[in-house]
């Protein structure tokens, strides 16, 4: 069998690392990850990792509690980097190595993140884990997990969700929502369908990185994904 991509950029929202919980990191959950990533590892695909830090301080929410916005940012930027050590040592646990990457110098915690330190721990057949975004405020980390995507030169940036695709609707609200197999960014854009923020979609647009959304919570899907079955929506 051969494999679509060779190299991925694989986006997490870390919502979806509470799993069952209401806030923090689920075990279960992270584990379940871990097992996954590992599964296309050995695939022999490289693979580079953006977490987001919802489920654990989110900077524009904040700014509604009176936290300064750039302060509220970094605060995000730190809860991705929280995510990225439990996702890094779960990785571990089950004998995957990964390398964790930070674009703010942050020694001895990660690696202070470059293209060729990433692409090189890829080559290695470690998993790349780039955390604090973009490093820079008022950016979130779709927008992050696009530059890192580009950067890295990966074939496809995959965002893993709690929905299996983009509907015409909030499936989750609107019975009626029907689904995408695939879609143009232009499109996204015209329908104003709430995917990744513009900034994000403009990014992957103009560097033609295609990004497949899909639900990453369903156990099998990632490695479905990856052996090209028709999950999840393409944007291009």
């Amino acid at each position: 069998m051969s494999n679509q991509y060779k190299r991925i950029l694989l986006k997490l929202s870390g919502e979806s690392l509470m799993g069952e919980k209401q806030y923090g990191i689920d075990e279960k959950r992270v584990n379940e990850y871990a097992t996954q990533i590992k599964e296309i590892a050995e695939m022999g695909i490289e693979i580079g990792i953006v977490i987001g830090g919802g489920n654990i301080f989110r900077g524009l929410s904040g700014t509604t509690q009176g936290v300064d916005r750039v302060k509220g940012d970094q605060m995000g930027m730190l809860a991705t980097v929280i995510n990225s050590l439990a996702l890094s040592s779960a990785l571990e646990k089950v004998g995957q190595k990964a390398r964790v990457f930070t674009a703010i110098n942050m020694f001895p915690i990660g690696e202070h993140y470059s293209k060729w330190k990433a692409i090189e721990a890829m080559q290695r057949g470690e998993i790349a884990i780039i955390s604090c975004g973009t490093g820079n405020p008022f950016f979130t980390t779709d927008t992050g997990s696009a530059l890192r995507g580009i950067e890295i030169e990966a074939d496809v940036m995959l965002k893993g969700t709690r929905v299996d695709g983009i509907y015409t609707a909030d499936p989750e609200k609107d019975p009626t929502a029907v689904k995408f197999d695939k879609i143009s960014y232009d499109e996204i854009y015209t329908r104003g369908l709430k995917v990744m923020d513009l900034t994000a979609t403009t990014l992957c647009k103009e560097n033609h990185l295609p990004i497949i959304v899909f639900d990453m919570d369903t156990v099998g899907n990632l490695k479905k994904v990856m052996s090209g079955e028709n999950i999840g929506t393409l944007v291009y």
